[in-house]
This record gives structure tokens, sequence and C-alpha cells, in this order.
């Protein structure tokens, strides 16, 4: 039974929710990169991005030639990072909705004199 890095990836990202927030999460990480974006937590960005340069780079703990044991950790690690994810794009949502509120009550004037 052969696996690679990629195809444990597409599983885990199956997870309960996971691609339905996904374009959500997209949206975050244009906005952490714009002028006055979204400040997200450090943590819940941070551990999921080691892990996924973990998962992408040719370098492994435990090699993924032994069999299951090699794909078992990748799979741990994903299902550790992925509930830092949507915790995160849940709090995203959120100051999405309060920023289109307070974009609601702002109201542009002139001064004319």
């Amino acid at each position: 039974m052969k696996f690679s890095k990629f195809k444990i990836i597409r599983e885990a990202f199956k997870h309960d929710g996971f691609l339905q927030k996904f374009p959500t999460i997209i949206r975050m990480l244009k906005s952490i990169f714009s002028k006055n974006g979204y400040s997200p937590g450090k943590k819940n960005l941070f551990v999921p991005g080691l892990i996924f340069v973990y998962l992408i780079s040719p370098i492994d703990f435990l090699p993924d030639w032994i069999p299951l044991i090699g794909i078992v950790d990748d799979l741990a690690l994903l299902t550790f990072a992925i509930p830092f994810l949507m915790k995160e794009a849940d709090r995203f949502l959120e100051w999405e909705k309060e920023q289109k509120t307070n974009n609601k009550n702002t109201i542009e004037a002139e001064i004319v004199e």
C-alpha cells in the first residue's frame, strides 16, 4: 500500500467543514497581508504553517517508506493543525462582520465653504 504525502493531505482536507471554510481561509490570508487587514492569533496560524511546511518538505521524522507509521505521523499532524485553522477562520468571520457594520455606520461627507 503506497501513499504519497499529497494524497494524505487531500484526505485530511476532507475534515468535517474544512472545505466549506476554505474560501474563508483564503480571504483571511489575503486580508492578513493587506493594509489595515485582519490581525490573527499568532498561534492559530503559526502552528498550521509549520505543519504545512513539514508536510511538503522531503525531510521527515518518520520516513514514509516505513509501512503505516510513516503515514500516521503526517495524518496526526494534519488532524492537529486543521482545528487551529478552523478556529481562526471563525474569528475572521466575526471580524469581517464587525468591519461591515462599522463601514455601514460611517458616513462620508465633504466640507463645503
